[in-house]
C-alpha cells in the first residue's frame, strides 16, 4: 500500500505534502482556533508547528488538502502506522482552516481517504484527543466507534490521552 498517493474528488485534492509547503500550511496553522480543543493546544505557534510539520515529513504519509477551484491549501491529513499483518492503518494529525469547519470537507477528505485504503485493510483506526469533542463528533458520523483509550505520543511532543475509534471495512455492500 502506497501510503502518500495523490487522491482526489471533483473539489479537493490530497497531494503529497512537501517540504516547500511549510510556509503556506503554516498560514492555515497558526489560527490558536484551530487548536483549541486539540491536545497540542500550542500548535500555532511557529517554533511548534515547525516540529509537528518534520514529524509529517519523516511519516511519509502526509497530505496537503488542496481546494481544486483555486488551488488553496485548506489544511492537512495523513496516513501512519500501517500494519499489513493486523491489516490495519491510521488517519490523523487532521487540521483544517476554520473557515473550512461545518462545509462538509472533513467528510470529503475522510471518505476519500477511507474508500482508498479499504482497498488494502479492513481496519481503520484514528487516535482522537480525549478533549476533542468536535473531532470525536465528526468521527462518529462517518461511522467510527470507539474502541478504546491510548496515551499517544506525537513527534517531539509529551504524550497525552487519545481515544481510538475503528471503521471496519463492510462486505457485500
Amino acid at each position: 500500500m502506497n501510503i502518500q498517493p495523490t487522491l482526489e474528488t471533483e473539489h479537493i485534492k490530497l497531494a503529497p505534502l512537501e517540504k516547500g509547503d511549510f510556509e503556506t500550511l503554516y498560514a492555515v496553522a497558526s489560527d490558536p482556533a484551530i487548536w483549541d480543543q486539540h491536545p497540542n493546544k500550542d500548535r500555532w505557534q511557529k517554533a511548534i508547528f515547525e516540529n509537528f510539520f518534520e514529524g509529517a515529513m519523516q511519516s511519509k504519509g502526509a497530505f496537503k488538502i488542496v481546494d481544486k477551484a483555486n488551488g488553496e491549501i485548506l489544511g492537512s491529513t495523513r496516513f501512519y502506522d500501517h500494519d499489513e499483518q493486523a491489516s490495519s492503518i491510521l488517519i490523523g494529525y487532521t487540521f483544517y482552516a476554520v473557515k473550512c469547519w461545518g462545509k462538509g470537507i472533513n467528510h470529503a477528505v475522510k471518505s476519500l481517504m477511507l474508500d482508498y485504503a479499504f482497498q488494502f485493510v479492513t481496519k481503520v483506526y484514528f487516535h482522537i484527543g480525549a478533549s476533542n469533542i468536535r473531532s470525536q463528533i465528526s468521527i462518529e458520523r462517518l461511522g467510527a466507534r470507539k474502541v478504546g483509550e491510548q496515551v499517544v505520543t506525537y513527534f517531539g511532543e509529551s504524550p497525552k490521552l487519545n481515544y481510538v475509534y475503528e471503521i471496519t471495512k463492510s462486505f457485500g455492500g
